[in-house]
């Protein structure tokens, strides 16, 4: 599995907000539409992109 936080694409915070939002909002879709599991996953999804995206991001060192 390909996984790069550093990826010069995650630089700018509004992608990195963009991506765990989009997440966060399918889920609420999945569990208004009462698909629970579909819902956990894609909240699953959003915690990882938190934690991967924000809480463990260090940007590259700007050269």
């Amino acid at each position: 599995m390909y996984r790069d936080s550093n990826h010069p694409f995650f630089r700018p915070l509004w992608r990195r907000v963009l991506i765990v939002g989009i997440c966060l909002a399918w889920s609420a879709v999945e569990w208004w539409n009462g698909q629970q599991l579909w819902g956990a996953i894609t909240l699953a999804i959003a915690a990882y992109g938190i934690f991967t995206l924000f809480i463990n991001y260090k940007p590259a060192d700007e050269e």
